[in-house]
């Protein structure tokens, strides 16, 4: 009988390496688009953690950062389900109501997809306003 050497924690610890360097890939972009980023991997309770948060202009913005190796099955853009969607919404109104209310600009719900090719360099995919 072969005993197990902990690969479900490696592949944990690869996807979680994966998903941060994603987000610092997402930071840069959004930086570099004029965005200032003001927190990242912003956590409330069970209720889940919200990536980046960020300020376009007068603009508060939520985002979802979704890594994918290119030779993945899927985009990762389609990740992103409806219930994540609401989940997102209900968790930047608890970052608003956490930390002084609205922007005039009000809130948006922009989706970042990192695509990691086996060659060459990441792409970024950022699409605004997704809710």
């Amino acid at each position: 009988m072969t005993v197990g050497t902990g690969g479900g924690a490696d592949m944990s610890r690869a996807r979680s390496a994966l998903g941060k360097y994603g987000e610092d890939l997402a930071a840069r972009w959004l930086a570099r688009a004029g965005m200032t980023v003001l927190e990242r991997n912003w956590r409330c309770g069970r209720t889940g953690e919200i990536d980046i948060v960020a300020r376009d202009g007068d603009v508060l913005v939520v985002c979802e950062v979704k890594t994918r190796r290119s030779s993945s099955y899927e985009h990762p853009m389609a990740a992103v389900t409806s219930g994540k969607v609401a989940r997102l919404r209900h968790l930047a109104e608890l970052w608003v109501h956490g930390h002084g209310g609205a922007p005039a600009g009000g809130v948006r719900i922009d989706l970042l997809g990192v695509l990691l090719p086996r060659r060459g360099a990441p792409s970024v995919e950022h699409v605004r306003g997704v809710a």
